[in-house]
């Protein structure tokens, strides 16, 4: 087997001095986001094609070395850092091109590190988008986006990122190469394989270039925040607004008041828009690719039905896109706005979107139960029931009393008796795999392993990730 300093000199001068980095120059690749995981590697790969991909893979299974591929590393569970010394991470940051949108076809090949906002900043002005966002879309990379199968805030009406896949490339754990990339909708020869890689995390195949699907551009939008007297009143006003705005709905998202208020306190920048405050926080957002629509007039008639039942305690539309962008704030600056008051335990949690409050109300006397005073602040996504349950400690605590492993077993408890889900849009990465093993069919967990022992029998790309190994 080859000494690793032969490894390293092998990568040195197949890459290059921008491709191989190793030593301390390694560190900004070494930890995840939350830093809390991640060893130092033997080094950083960046290769600048699929070739070097290739010959990195061969490489480091001939060595019996572990590759872990690595995006733009803003995963939440561990997944794009290496658990144990000597494992080669794979950065695909290099591979960052942007072909021309195909309008007529509705779709675009990139590369697997475009980062999510270059791509977006690439379509504007041609009348097409790409409708995934989310917090961390500015470092987010396009492979590390399908790996973990990333949703958004838009995702109940376009999709996440396996429904937007039209083709993909991908180098195999044997340094081989799948071309998939079709840029069709329809293709049903046999499995579709495509698929597999969307929320694998990098354990059956590495990601080199992906064919994604476009839509048309709105032309209008209008955009509302609603004050609410609680998440029961919030879900009751997402039905509504399913049914009378339909494929206009585009954006529909909750917060809570603790949230806010962190927000408001830790965050330059952000003003609160209403005179009430509320228990709830509902933003919505319908846009259509035609001016004839009337938008203002569809919400302005949900807003006041939603008045007259009770529902809706005050509200706003924005009436200009400076506006509009900060009511996104308030709710995209959830996650940073506690960040910043201390520490916090991120749960990410699905539920039928029917059962979000009763979720709520279920989840918080558990959580009190076991540590009383924790301060609780659910948000995240209305129209699909994707729920953000972060936990900040009781005021003046400096932790959580050794209790994070009871509250997140709790929590997932809870998640899956009532037919959801403890991994909605993070994925299980490295650290959810109990959670998975104790709560899901062992049917379904036996059926992954077999997967990953079919496409990589020597455990080479990223072990340890959604199944033990």
């Amino acid at each position: 087997m080859p000494d690793p300093a032969d490894l390293a000199r092998q990568f040195a001068e197949m890459l290059g001095p921008r491709g191989w980095i190793a030593g301390e120059d390694a560190a900004p690749w070494q930890r995840d986001w939350l830093d809390r995981h991640g060893v130092p590697p033997l080094g950083v790969a960046r290769p600048g094609s699929t070739a070097e991909v290739t010959a990195v893979v061969r490489a480091c299974r001939a060595a019996g070395v572990a590759v872990v591929p690595q995006g733009g590393n803003t995963g939440l569970c561990a997944a794009a850092v290496a658990a144990r010394p000597g494992a080669v991470i794979l950065s695909l940051a290099r591979m960052a091109g942007i072909g021309p949108p195909d309008p007529a076809s509705g779709s675009i090949e990139v590369g697997a590190g475009v980062v999510l906002a270059a791509l977006h900043q690439a379509l504007d002005g041609t009348g097409l988008m790409f409708p995934l966002h989310l917090g961390a879309e500015g470092s987010a990379q396009i492979g590390g986006l399908i790996g973990t199968n990333a949703g958004g805030s838009h995702a109940f009406r376009f999709g996440m990122m396996g429904d937007l896949l039209l083709g993909v490339e991908v180098v195999l754990p044997d340094g081989s190469i799948w071309n998939g990339l079709r840029a069709v909708q329809k293709d049903n020869a046999g499995y579709q394989l495509r698929r597999l890689f969307a929320g694998a995390e990098g354990t059956l195949g590495i990601v080199t270039r992906a064919v994604l699907g476009l839509f048309p551009a709105p032309r209008q939008r209008a955009t509302a925040f609603l004050a609410l007297p609680d998440l029961a009143a919030a879900v009751a006003l997402g039905t509504r607004l399913r049914a009378e705005a339909g494929e206009f709905l585009t954006g529909l998202e909750f917060f809570s008041d603790l949230g806010l208020g962190l927000a408001l306190k830790h965050l330059p920048g952000l003003s609160y828009p209403l005179a009430t405050r509320g228990g709830a926080y509902v933003l919505v957002e319908v846009a259509s690719g035609s001016d004839l629509v009337p938008l203002d007039d569809i919400l302005a008639g949900v807003l006041e039905w939603g008045m007259g039942q009770g529902l809706v305690l005050d509200g706003a539309l924005a009436a200009s896109e400076a506006q509009r962008a900060g009511f996104w704030r308030l709710r995209e600056e959830q996650p940073e706005g506690q960040r910043l008051d201390g520490p916090q335990l991120k749960h990410d949690i699905a539920v039928p979107p029917g059962r979000i409050a009763e979720f709520v109300a279920r989840a918080a006397p558990l959580c009190q139960g076991l540590l009383p005073g924790v301060r609780i602040n659910p948000f995240g996504h209305l129209g699909d029931g994707n729920i953000h349950y972060n936990l900040s400690p009781p005021e003046g605590a400096g932790g959580f009393a050794g209790t994070d492993a009871a509250l997140g077993l709790e929590l997932a408890r809870l998640a899956t008796a009532m037919g959801g889900s403890f991994a909605a849009e993070h994925g299980l990465g490295r650290t959810k795999i109990a959670l998975a093993d104790a709560l899901r069919p062992p049917e379904e967990r036996r059926l992954m392993r077999a997967l990953k022992q079919a496409l990589d029998p020597d455990g080479v790309l990223n072990p340890g990730v959604l199944v033990e190994g």
